[in-house]
């Protein structure tokens, strides 16, 4: 008997209990996808693991979301930001009150002009407690890509109501985005890696700062 018989032949006795039903079947799980996960606090709860990852987040009322961007703005010292089109009007006139000139991405900036940019405004898609993570669909209030990859501060708008548990149902409110053909981003904190010797670096491969307004 060579080696490779020898390894079957233990799989095989391995496998002699389990039973002959297709893999998904093999162990019952009382958990349907999509439902969402027992938590005490869906809001409390995604606040903890994003200031986990080292992002800022405000919680305030959603009629204080201007005032709150402008005082982000000014406490960070944000000089310019790039804004999507579809951007609510009334965050874009909130960001200039905190000094920061805007920048509209029509037409298109380059990656280099984006590079001296201080930051972005954004909405979002979905916010996943479990994680602590922001997805984008980059629709017009969004949008594209490179606007929330390459500046270094991304400042990012999301409802209450946009929050859910866990990742299943995060991708069920994704799925119109997905069938629509949108890109999506997802965001957990601001960018940063350990890879090197285990020395976290920040600002590697997205924004070093992740601003987060939590409207109720």
């Amino acid at each position: 008997m060579n080696a490779r018989d020898v390894i079957f032949s233990r799989i095989r006795t391995a496998l002699a209990d389990v039973p002959n039903l297709p893999p998904e079947q093999d162990i019952p799980l009382d958990w349907k996808y999509g439902e969402p996960l027992a938590l005490d606090d869906v809001l409390d709860t995604f606040v903890k693991m994003c200031v986990d990852y080292k992002a800022t987040v405000e919680r305030v009322p959603a009629a204080k979301i201007g005032e709150t961007i402008t005082k982000l703005v000014k406490d960070r010292g944000l000089k310019s930001l790039v804004v999507p089109g579809g951007l609510e009007a009334s965050w874009r006139k909130a960001a200039e009150k905190g000094g920061a000139k805007i920048v509209d991405d029509e037409p298109q900036k380059t990656s280099p002009e984006l590079n001296e940019i201080d930051g972005v405004i954004t909405a979002a898609r979905v916010g996943i407690a479990d994680t602590g993570t922001i997805v984008l669909d980059h629709a017009p209030d969004q949008g594209r890509r490179a606007l929330s990859l390459v500046p270094d501060t991304h400042l990012c708008v999301i409802n209450a109501d946009q929050v859910v548990s866990d990742v299943p149902e995060a991708v069920q409110r994704l799925k119109p985005s997905v069938q629509a053909g949108n890109p999506l981003t997802w965001i957990s904190g601001g960018s940063a890696t350990s890879d090197i010797e285990l020395s976290r670096v920040e600002g590697v491969h997205g924004p070093r700062n992740l601003l987060i307004i939590l409207a109720e």
